[in-house]
């Protein structure tokens, strides 16, 4: 059965080596099940109901993803997403958290209708490169001034807005020695580096006396606190269109961008260097967002992690299930999770940083038109806290350097229209 539906032959592959792909994919992601919730919770949201819709929105996404597109490729939560979701809409425009889930679901809604009507394709082939990569980098930063704020490595100082903590205390320290240990394992291939360097940063603090011990199992929390406390009318006011549209843009970018290089990896594209069943994957991706959002948590997207259960030899929808099913085992695992520390789960979110901040390498600095715009944008939404300021900016800048550089031919009709709204946003909104 698992032959036939899954075509393991077709692809050179067998059940055991995509079972193993599967362990290996959770591994290296498994990390999202307590840092999710952690960044989430200081949106007022309930640790453990947010630990429950982690867990059942990845296993939703993953499953449909291998089962409709079979494809090795695993969904979550996004990172970045998040920490835009709390720190930027929550605390730093002051709306509700029930809100936000709004905005997802809206934003996973268009999607979904970008999908059907094979729109996502005109959206992406017209925004220039540059601009995706100032997204990548910007989201980078913002994860890392977040992981280094939670950590008490970065504080607030009145004279010059940020300032050093006390990179002796033993937190500090710890944050360090985590970050160090996962960009070493990872540089060594080691499966699962981030969570081993989560795990071993927790036990450390823990004989320190850093860490609140809550147990290993249980029965799943409730998720009550965030099923359905979605306020879908309450993020169609006006000043929440830039929240809609900036959700919706870095989970459209993200996800093209992941399934695009984990095919490649994987020798998954065709003849003509296309993704085969692309529309079905996209559709994955866009209604598991909008499962999410109902569930009590932010944007679901694919995850480049994904790459891991390639390389051990994933190469259908059989390993996507495997994570899936992984991912509804995590759910008797709260009390672990919930013990994690803070300087634990921030080393993960800058190595993360790391990863996303690489990508700036692709572009042409010789060319001021399209490097000064990817810096602003970049800058930006770390400084403004925002990743929507970082794209509005962005957008702006490149198309008023494009005009009067005399390149208006390499301005495309979408950047036109984003910054047109960008601008108008600054002018009318603010």
């Amino acid at each position: 059965m698992l032959e036939n539906f899954f075509k393991l032959k077709e692809h050179g592959t067998d059940i055991k080596t995509e079972v193993i792909a599967g362990f290996s994919t959770f591994l290296t992601m498994a990390y999202i099940i307590a840092v999710n919730p952690g960044i989430l919770s200081a949106a007022g949201m309930d640790f453990g109901a947010v630990f429950v819709a982690t867990c059942i929105a990845a296993a939703f996404g993953t499953a449909v993803m291998g089962l409709l597109a079979n494809y090795p490729v695993a969904l979550a939560p996004g990172m970045g997403l998040n920490a835009f979701f709390t720190f930027g809409v929550v605390l730093g425009m002051g709306q509700t958290w029930e809100v936000a889930l709004g905005a997802v679901f809206w934003s996973g809604i268009i999607f979904v209708l970008l999908s059907m009507f094979k729109i996502r394709e005109w959206i992406i082939n017209a925004i220039p490169s540059s601009l995706k990569t100032g997204i990548s980098v910007g989201i980078g930063l913002f994860l890392a001034i977040i992981g280094l704020q939670s950590a008490g490595v970065v504080v607030d100082n009145p004279a010059t807005l940020v300032g050093m903590g006390d990179v002796t205390s033993l937190p500090v320290i710890l944050f360090f020695l985590g970050f160090v240990l996962i960009t070493a394992l990872y540089y060594r291939c080691v499966t699962g580096s981030v969570v081993i360097g989560i795990i071993t940063t927790t036990a450390i603090g823990a004989v320190f006396g850093l860490v609140e011990y809550n147990g290993i199992m249980s029965m799943p929390p409730s998720i009550a606190p965030t099923f359905m406390k979605i306020d879908i009318m309450g993020a169609l006011n006006v000043g929440m269109l830039a929240v809609i549209f900036a959700f919706l843009f870095v989970d459209l970018f993200d996800t093209s961008g992941t399934l695009i290089a984990v095919a490649q990896k994987g020798k998954l594209l065709d003849e003509k260097g296309r993704l085969p069943r692309l529309g079905r994957a996209l559709m994955a991706d866009s209604t598991a967002s909008v499962f999410g959002s109902v569930l009590g948590t932010s944007t679901t997207t694919s995850y480049i992690e994904s790459g891991a259960g390639i390389a051990a030899g994933g190469r259908t929808g059989l390993t996507a299930v495997t994570v899936a099913v992984l991912f509804l085992v995590a759910l008797f695992f709260s009390p672990l999770a919930l013990s994690i520390p803070a300087y634990a789960s921030a080393s993960a979110l800058v190595f993360v940083a790391v990863l996303m901040v690489s990508t700036i390498a692709n572009i042409d600095w010789s060319d001021l038109t399209e490097s000064a715009p990817v810096v602003v944008t970049a800058v930006m939404m770390p400084l403004s806290y925002s990743i929507a300021e970082g794209i509005s900016a962005g957008f702006v800048t490149y198309a008023a350097i494009k005009l009067l550089s005399g390149k208006k031919d390499e301005i495309s009709i979408s950047v036109y229209v984003i910054a047109a709204l960008g601008l108008a946003r600054y002018m009318f909104l603010i």
